[in-house]
């Protein structure tokens, strides 16, 4: 921040009550320009990316795409400076002390408020460096996860929301892009396949070829080629191949008989 610049900023809640209380504390301070209202993660996501504040409130717990959702899809190190805005007990909020990243939990009064405007004014005029933050906010994610991926966000032309990872048959590779197939529906999402196999649980997803991840749950048959191979065969009838570097993988949910 330089000179008299004015602070965009961006308020982010489900609750209209929450975003009024937070929009009249704001107006206590002439350095900031509110540049916009979301009421979901969805649309927070698509106003930061077109808009990019400088400051956000963002609501941590919201339908569909929460605030952790918010921070993963815009991506941390593009991330600008925020206040967190939660519901979450004492304990819980104790993440976002240890990370220097301000919150405020609701109900909040306005001393707590400007408290949290201080601190974010200061981390602003610090003019933190990306890789510092980047660093803080990998952490806060990794502590706000369930040990392994339980959803992915997809985005859409018209619409961003969660796919839970239970719901997903098989992945596939398309360069570094992959597809989700769920059922009948398929999603492009912009990661590559080892990076996402990383985060996958392995007892329930196996690597089975270099481009292919698949639901064990999903599996219905494995089919004998008459070269010794194997074919996966899906509940849907989907066949998939079965490389010879991955077979080690589906050996023990199919009692060793490969």
């Amino acid at each position: 921040m330089t000179g008299a610049a004015l602070i965009r900023t961006l308020i982010v809640d489900d609750e209209p009550l929450a975003r009024a209380a937070i929009r009249n504390m704001l107006t206590r301070h002439d350095e900031i320009q509110i540049v916009g209202e979301c009421s979901s993660g969805a649309e927070a996501i698509l106003a930061i990316e077109s808009g990019a504040p400088d400051l956000v409130f963002l609501d941590v717990q919201m339908p569909e795409v929460d605030g952790f959702g918010v921070v993963e899809a815009i991506g941390i190190e593009h991330f600008p400076c925020f206040i967190f805005v939660t519901a979450y007990d004492q304990y819980a909020v104790r993440a976002f002390e240890t990370h220097a990243l301000d919150y405020l939990l609701k109900p909040f009064d306005r001393e707590r408020f400007d408290a949290a405007m201080n601190r974010a004014m200061q981390q602003m005029r610090r003019k933190e460096s990306a890789d510092e933050m980047s660093l803080r906010l990998q952490e806060l994610v990794r502590e706000s996860r369930a040990p392994h991926l339980q959803r992915f966000i997809i985005r859409e032309p018209n619409r961003i929301f969660f796919l839970a990872a239970k719901d997903v048959d098989w992945i596939e590779a398309q360069g570094n892009y992959v597809n989700l197939h769920a059922g009948t529906h398929t999603y492009m999402l912009r990661e590559p396949l080892g990076e996402i196999e990383t985060q996958l649980a392995p007892g329930t997803f196996r690597r089975i070829h270099r481009s292919t991840i698949v639901n064990v749950d999903c599996i219905r048959e494995l089919q004998l080629l008459f070269h010794g191979g194997y074919t996966v065969v899906l509940r849907d009838g989907t066949e998939l191949k079965l490389s010879e570097r991955f077979r080690e993988n589906l050996r023990k949910d199919f009692l060793g008989k490969l």
